[in-house]
């Protein structure tokens, strides 16, 4: 959608992305020493930085997507601050799975303080499986996203999220298994899960300057599962 409207896009990627961008920076953001090394590749400055990257839960994953999902992505958004335009937007992509964010608040503050040397301790001493991880991760997102919204006005620079619920990509089998009758009832009331073209519709409008005024917010895309949910809890009726 990008490369339609003109853009030049560089793609920071573990893998070759299709259809061919005008940049690929080879990188694994479970990987420090590869984020760096992309950093310093990377010629900018960039208008947008869009940090779409992440693992879903699998069994026995719990450290690789804390690695990836938070670390990871704080590791190389910062490190592309330098490489930003002034007013560029930063969009991170979070999930419905970390709308709880505000019942967890003890555990996201932890684990931004935490060296990424301790994850395996930290994971271990809190029984934290791949789901609690994946849930945490993105839960963590939300809330570093919104911290961002004062150190970067200086530069009158912004950071958002977006919370998908379930979307038709490839991944969506793990978190069928990994959620299972919840998400099976959410996608079933919603009538599908959503496209990938939808959410990217979102995200671009937060990197564009039509969404100049919105700073330090969490965007729901979710087919109304999240207001269908919130309507029965709080016995509101049609």
């Amino acid at each position: 959608m990008l490369k339609a409207r003109g853009h030049h896009v560089t793609v920071f990627d573990i893998s070759r992305p299709h259809p061919d961008v005008d940049t690929w920076i080879q990188t694994d953001l479970g990987d420090p020493a590869s984020i760096a090394t992309a950093i310093d590749t990377a010629i900018g400055p960039f208008d947008a930085l869009i940090n779409n990257a992440g693992i879903p839960p699998r069994v026995q994953n719990a450290e690789a997507i804390l690695r990836v999902n938070f670390f990871g992505l704080k590791r190389i958004c910062e490190g592309l601050l330098p490489k930003l335009a002034d007013g560029a937007a930063i969009v991170n992509t979070a999930s419905l799975a970390g709308a709880k964010w505000r019942d967890h608040l003890a555990d996201i503050k932890d684990l931004m303080a935490l060296d990424p040397a301790e994850i395996g301790g930290f994971i271990s001493d809190r029984n934290i499986d791949a789901t609690r991880a994946y849930n945490l991760s993105k839960e963590t997102v939300i809330a570093w996203s919104m911290a961002q919204t004062e150190i970067l006005i200086a530069r009158n620079m912004r950071c958002n999220s977006v919370s998908p619920a379930a979307v038709s990509t490839g991944i969506l089998q793990d978190f069928a298994v990994a959620f299972g009758d919840r998400m099976a009832k959410n996608v079933a009331r919603a009538g599908r899960p959503g496209l990938p073209e939808e959410i990217a519709q979102i995200i671009l409008f937060l990197a564009s300057p039509e969404s100049s005024w919105i700073k330090g917010q969490d965007i729901i895309v979710d087919g109304g599962m999240s207001a269908m949910a919130l309507t029965d809890a709080l016995g509101i009726q049609s």
